[in-house]
């Protein structure tokens, strides 16, 4: 079983290298050119294991996966309601740590004060796709032709979950 737990300054490193990691894919982010470690710092920052964590997902003595829950809109209304971002190390997909890691958000999300876990991916991204709708995430919204990743235009999906 994968440990699991709240991420502490000495993992931003690894957890921007899996998530620059991801970018070259063009199925995961947005992103289109490697992040530094200062420019996510206050992104770091925002992260609480009270109310919005980010938790890491260790595999043996390195970090594999990590997810965090964020402050949907930041408008106080919307205080109940996270938006997961959830990110595998490419060596370590397609073996449980992505499950592992949105089981815990799931399960932990209405002691977190969380009643709507929100995911935005993009249609073309089949295996998160997969793995959110796996845990009962339904399609609430779609977003076509959202985005332009290489001059190839992307669709983006809402995906949602309600706690009750």
């Amino acid at each position: 079983m994968p440990l699991i737990r709240d991420a502490h300054e000495g993992d931003l490193p690894a957890i921007v290298a899996i998530y620059n990691d991801s970018i070259p894919g063009r199925r995961a982010t947005a992103d289109t050119e490697p992040v530094s470690v200062d420019s996510r710092r206050d992104w770091f920052a925002q992260h609480s294991p009270q109310h919005y964590p980010l938790w890491v997902c260790e595999s043996g003595i390195e970090i594999a996966g990590w997810l965090s829950m964020s402050p949907f809109r930041g408008r106080p209304a919307y205080a109940p309601t996270a938006e997961i971002s959830l990110y595998v190390a490419s060596d370590h997909r397609r073996r449980g740590i992505g499950q592992a890691l949105l089981a815990k958000a799931v399960d932990q999300a209405p002691a977190l004060g969380l009643e709507t876990l929100l995911a935005l991916v993009f249609a073309h991204n089949a295996p998160s796709l997969s793995l959110f709708r796996k845990f009962r995430f339904q399609q609430w919204g779609y977003l076509p032709k959202i985005a332009k990743l290489d001059e190839v235009e992307r669709d983006l999906v809402i995906l949602g979950r309600g706690q009750s």
